[in-house]
């Protein structure tokens, strides 16, 4: 921690409440934004429905470009001045987006809108990792996605919400003001972690030798493109969910309750894993439950291919996919992060770029083969889950299961 920091650091469960809002504001301009999606295509005349997914999918790219930024500005800079600056640019676009007329605009907005949210991840992994390693970092990243995922579970029912009392702007009205709120919260509380000493001003020369260092450190790079896979099949989830709910079940106004269902599930995960990691291993856990995630999405396309899928089926297979996704990602970004905490917020960021980045464009592709059946999506899963699995087996030359 930084000696000239002049604020204490809060009490624990304070401290992954404030950790978990911040990375939360990202998941809010995202999952807040789904009920509306129709509302926008018609009042910015979109003609190609397909193409309302780019509010969601564009706003995860800038996610992963705004990582690259951020951390490493956070490593020279320090990491609170840059989280505080990013999410007020946050909250600033977010404002401007609310008056935006034209959906080449608002997408360009969503854009960087993305790139400052960015901050709320990559500098807060760069913070619990200055403070915490091993089993404790991934408890930290636990108990703080039990909190966040509140807003998957609560974002969609907030969006239909104001979609009853107001137009769509008022959502990105909603979501400065949070911004706002949690940048003074985090102002007051959030100590500095990174020493003076410590801190690099960014050169080329160190770019290039952590970049290389990240992509062919085997722990990073793999588990990094595992998870990678794993975030694209959730993201184009998301971005399908008014479709399914629209196209298939004709029922979008149950859309909102089965998301928060699905979501419940990965919070009830990332608390199993809180209180299991220390115990049974962040691998062993992790790589368990990628097991698991590949005979469920092969069974939810057996199902659907069937044609028998049905609401309650839906629910089922698809919160224990997400529970299972959960279990394995918030331990695979431990086990990415483990060997690169000497350079922690320019790994980080260059991690984050491959996740969301690359996330983004598994997402577009997912979401761009998108007919109308419902079998695409677990097969999309699937598929997802059988690279990730490689990418696993190599990582760690096929000793997925033992204890360590």
């Amino acid at each position: 921690m930084s000696e000239t920091s002049t604020v204490k650091t809060p009490h624990f469960a304070e401290f992954v409440a404030l950790i978990a809002s911040l990375m939360a504001l990202g998941a809010l301009g995202i999952d807040s934004m789904l009920p509306a999606l129709p509302v926008i295509g018609a009042d910015l005349h979109v003609k190609v429905e397909n193409h309302l997914q780019w509010i969601v999918s564009i706003y995860f790219l800038g996610m992963g470009i705004g990582q690259l930024i951020f951390g490493i500005l956070s490593d020279w800079l320090g990491r609170k001045r840059v989280l505080i600056g990013g999410v007020l640019v946050y909250v600033v676009f977010g404002l401007i987006a609310a008056a935006s007329q034209n959906f080449a605009v608002l997408l360009v907005l969503r854009l960087f809108q993305g790139m400052a949210v960015a901050t709320t991840g990559v500098v807060t992994r760069s913070i619990i990792r200055d403070l915490y390693s091993g089993a404790q970092m991934a408890k930290v990243l636990s108990i703080s996605y039990v909190v966040f995922l509140l807003v998957p579970i609560l974002a969609p029912s907030l969006g239909q919400l104001v979609l009853l009392v107001w137009p769509w702007r008022a959502i990105f009205l909603i979501m400065a003001g949070l911004g706002a709120l949690t940048a003074v919260w985090a102002w007051l509380r959030l100590p500095e972690t990174l020493n003076p000493a410590d801190r690099r001003q960014p050169d080329l020369p160190h770019l290039r030798r952590v970049g290389f260092f990240v992509i062919t450190e085997p722990g990073s790079i793999f588990y990094s493109l595992a998870i990678m896979c794993l975030i694209g099949g959730l993201l184009a989830y998301v971005a399908l969910m008014p479709q399914i709910f629209e196209e298939v079940f004709r029922k979008p106004h149950l859309m909102a309750g089965i998301f928060a269902a699905c979501a419940a599930t990965m919070g009830a995960a990332s608390a199993l894993n809180a209180s299991l990691v220390e115990r049974l291993g962040v691998k062993r856990i992790s790589h368990t439950a990628l097991t698991g995630y590949i005979v469920v999405t092969a069974l939810h396309l057996a199902w659907a291919w069937s044609g028998r899928e049905t609401i309650p089926s839906f629910l089922i297979l698809q919160a224990l996919t997400m529970g299972l996704m959960s279990l394995s990602t918030s331990n695979f970004s431990a086990v990415a992060m483990e060997k690169v905490g000497h350079v922690a917020g320019t790994a980080a960021s260059l991690q984050g770029v491959i996740t969301t980045v690359g996330g983004a464009f598994v997402s577009g592709f997912i979401g761009a083969g998108w007919t109308g059946h419902i079998y695409w999506l677990p097969l999309s899963a699937l598929i997802c889950g059988l690279i990730a699995f490689t990418l696993i087996a190599l990582a760690e030359k096929g000793r997925l299961y033992k204890n360590q």
